[in-house]
């Protein structure tokens, strides 16, 4: 009985110095406060977190909007044929060749705008002098009668 209750003090001993020997190893523990440091840049956060976010958020969204638009409609997602590729290529270049031909008759030699109109197929380019050095150019298509302008300075 008497090497029990001895081999249990041992036990018992052992335990309570690697206790010790284990807080020891331990060292010592700094306490800091803790900082909350947001990541979103709405919230405080750094702005340069902002892309990284928004594409995160994107590349995981599974939801689609039911009342969105169809863009296919609209020319958006669809694959055009080598012909319609070289017709729209074309309509470009024609349309930018009539560009420079009604920039050259409104551009003097010296590189000033010249008030006046210009008549083309479907257009009609009015350039108003608007005072004070500005210039109003007006496009008006003939066919549908909108128009669009901007003001230049001389």
């Amino acid at each position: 009985m008497k090497n029990t209750r001895m081999s249990t003090q041992i036990k018992s001993g052992l335990r309570v110095s690697m206790v010790l020997l284990a807080w020891a190893a331990c060292g010592s523990a700094y306490a800091t406060e803790m900082v909350y440091v947001p990541l979103n840049p709405s919230f405080g956060g750094n702005p340069l977190n902002g892309p990284n976010l928004l594409n995160t958020a994107q590349a995981t969204n599974t939801h689609t909007d039911p009342n969105a638009p169809d863009l296919s409609a609209l020319g958006a997602a669809t694959q055009q044929t080598p012909l319609q590729q070289f017709n729209d290529t074309l309509q470009r270049s024609i349309l930018s060749s009539v560009a420079a031909s009604a920039t050259s008759s409104i551009i003097g030699p010296n590189g000033t705008l010249h008030p006046g109109t210009i008549q083309t197929g479907n257009f009609t380019i009015s350039v108003v002098d608007a005072g004070g050095g500005l210039l109003t150019i007006t496009t008006t298509d003939k066919t549908t009668g909108a128009q669009t302008s901007f003001q230049v300075g001389q």
